[in-house]
């Protein structure tokens, strides 16, 4: 039964994984976008991350993660007689394929290794496995994602080291040092998760100074190679040994002092302290919050979860995706209740929720943005597309079309300014533009996509006469949800959602314009 279960979760995680849901740009604009125009030379659109003065992110952790899977692919693609650049839509469910199976099998194989009795570790994965969470946000390609596996695995390590029974701890020392230094280029954050279970290394390094030694060497050396990468990435010049010396980038130190700067936050979003502990971690876990409170399992696992959340909570700026790692810790830290009747209603509650969740993260949540892309790279006449009220398209997934295709998102813009700024783009209505696919054959075409729910636009939109735009319809994915575009306090809780999720989805229309003959 267990196995059998086991096997149903995992297909589930999988049929996430396939799924073209977009949690957040940073799942993009952070990683394989970066890479993929490294190697395939796709036209990609850098953050200010990583182009201002005092870049924050690290290519380092992105070379193995997202770059060798994307190198293997180009190699195979060539290898099979295949022409031609690789279609971006191809890498991007490889690297959706990759992230679901390095969740199943390094997520699920360090939570063996981290709980000795098997009854609860059967529990404690089906947990893990069942939650949206693993479904959704594990099985797409964020930072947080690779930080939570990172986490896990440097708890494993730091658990075989703490084992008395351990003849040689020189081995588990050196992959610490490489693990740890990888996990702080990808994310500043990873220490804090550490911070409490790392006070059990004290003793075995005092006892073995060779491990220590050989955690230090490792962890210098992989600091030397990140910085090297570092900084020929960022450096306009080849990288020499005397620029190495004098211009390091060193994307961690930048991060941590740009996050410590108060007024750099606040144009992210400040957040009280108890952010993460009322509200975003209770988003994470739902019911599985009151068996930690109640029936936690005292373990190295829950003191990493709690040292992460007590450190991150000293930030300002606070998003549920940054407690992850926490999650395949602490669900990892309960007790069942024994109560059957209390357990029922717990397990329905449990399900319910992550349905709930797991449907609306992992399938609606901006469903559209990327099948619209895809759908963009395919018309021939598509020079100017608007984005309206999503998020951030990313453009690495045109396939070629950035040639031609000029990509303008304003998700934000009030209604009256985009119609001026679509008045301008907008090319005139010819004969074509009002038969069927005969206006794929003009030379220019103008694009706005924008969600169903935008209802500021019906007035607009049966426009038939010869003044003002004209909208065409050409494409609709209904699996879109714009969770951004709540309005409570203006349309109220009713009319809010019936608009949302009534009208969901994401539309595209050809807009054309009258002009003088």
């Amino acid at each position: 039964m267990w196995r059998r279960t086991y096997l149903f979760l995992i297909l589930i995680r999988l049929w996430f994984a396939l799924s073209p849901s977009y949690l957040h740009p940073d799942e993009n604009f952070q990683g394989p976008e970066v890479i993929a125009g490294q190697i395939f030379s796709y036209p990609v659109r850098h953050t200010w991350e990583f182009t201002s003065e005092n870049p924050i992110r690290s290519v380092f952790p992105l070379w193995p993660v997202y770059g060798l899977p994307m190198l293997l692919l180009r190699w195979l693609w060539i290898g099979n007689g295949k022409d031609g650049e690789i279609p971006p839509i191809a890498v991007f469910w490889t690297l959706r394929v990759l992230m679901f199976v390095i969740s199943f099998v390094l997520e699920d194989w360090a939570l063996h290794e981290l709980i000795q009795s098997p009854r609860h570790r059967k529990i404690a994965v089906l947990l893990v496995a069942s939650s949206y969470v693993t479904w959704t946000y594990q099985t797409h390609t964020f930072s947080n994602s690779v930080e939570t596996l990172v986490v896990a695995w440097s708890l494993v390590l730091i658990q075989r080291l703490s084992d008395a029974r351990q003849r040689s701890c020189v081995l588990s020392s050196t992959v610490l040092g490489i693990v740890a230094v990888f996990g702080v280029f990808n994310r500043i954050t990873f220490p804090a998760f550490l911070f409490i279970p790392g006070l059990r290394l004290i003793p075995v390094f005092w006892k073995r100074p060779a491990s220590l030694a050989a955690l230090v060497l490792a962890a210098l050396t992989t600091t030397a190679i990140a910085i090297a990468l570092d900084t020929a990435f960022y450096l306009p010049a080849p990288v020499t040994w005397s620029g190495l010396i004098s211009k390091p980038v060193i994307t961690p130190l930048n991060n941590l002092l740009y996050n410590s700067a108060t007024e750099n936050l606040a144009q992210h979003g400040l957040h009280p302290w108890y952010q993460h502990l009322v509200a975003n971690l209770p988003l994470l876990l739902g019911p599985a919050v009151a068996l930690l409170v109640f029936k936690p399992d005292f373990s190295i696992r829950l003191y990493s979860g709690i040292s992460g959340l007590v450190v991150l909570s000293a930030f300002q700026h606070q998003e549920a995706r940054f407690l992850l790692p926490t999650v395949p810790l602490l669900l990892s830290s309960i007790h069942m209740p024994r109560n059957k009747i209390v357990l029922s209603i717990w397990l329905t509650a449990w399900i319910i929720f992550n349905l709930f969740l797991g449907v609306l993260m992992g399938i609606y949540h901006q469903g559209g943005v990327i099948p619209g892309q895809v759908f963009l790279s395919q018309q021939p006449d598509a020079t100017q597309a608007i984005w309206w009220k999503t998020y951030t398209p990313p453009i690495w997934l045109l396939n070629g079309k950035n040639e031609v295709l000029t990509t303008r998102d304003v998700m934000g813009l009030k209604g009256e300014l985009l119609l001026e700024q679509l008045a301008q783009l907008a090319t005139c209505d010819t004969p074509a533009d009002r038969r069927n696919q005969e206006y794929l054959k003009e030379k220019n075409g103008t694009y706005l996509m924008a969600p169903a729910s935008a209802a500021w636009l019906d007035p607009y939109l049966p426009n038939k006469g010869l003044e003002g735009l004209r909208f065409r319809e050409v494409w609709r994915y209904r699996q879109h949800l714009n969770l951004d575009d709540l309005d409570f306090e203006d349309d109220g809780v009713w009319n809010t959602l019936s608009r949302v999720v009534g009208r969901r989805g994401l539309v595209a229309w050809r807009v054309t314009k009258s002009c003088p003959k």
